[in-house]
């Protein structure tokens, strides 16, 4: 149940995260709200993975997915440049949170 909670965690981060760049500094209502909810969601889901799942593992998880994603949106929906060094990043990222798990983290 720990990591479907993590999923509702990471998706609720994503969407606030990407409501946040059409807030325009928070001077738009709705992506506005969307940003304060969705942040509220995914720290109260995250907090509640945190009574079954390790902080390390879940905190991995929840960073590195969610930075992957997000960068995913921004190449594939935002207009950003897909570098070799924006691919070389989020693949270290996603690298990472696999050998956090490996290296016995849960």
């Amino acid at each position: 149940m720990g990591y479907v909670l993590l999923s509702g965690a990471i998706a609720a981060e994503v969407a606030a995260t990407t409501a946040m760049k059409y807030s325009e500094g928070f001077s738009r209502l709705w992506p506005s709200v969307i940003t304060v909810t969705g942040y509220l969601i995914a720290f109260a889901l995250l907090a509640q993975t945190l009574k079954t799942v390790q902080v390390g593992t879940a905190y991995a998880i929840w960073a590195g997915v969610g930075t992957a994603v997000i960068a995913g949106i921004g190449i594939l929906f935002l207009g950003e440049a897909m570098t070799l060094a924006r691919i070389g990043g989020i693949v270290l990222v996603i690298g990472g949170v696999v050998l956090l798990n490996l290296g016995g983290a849960h």
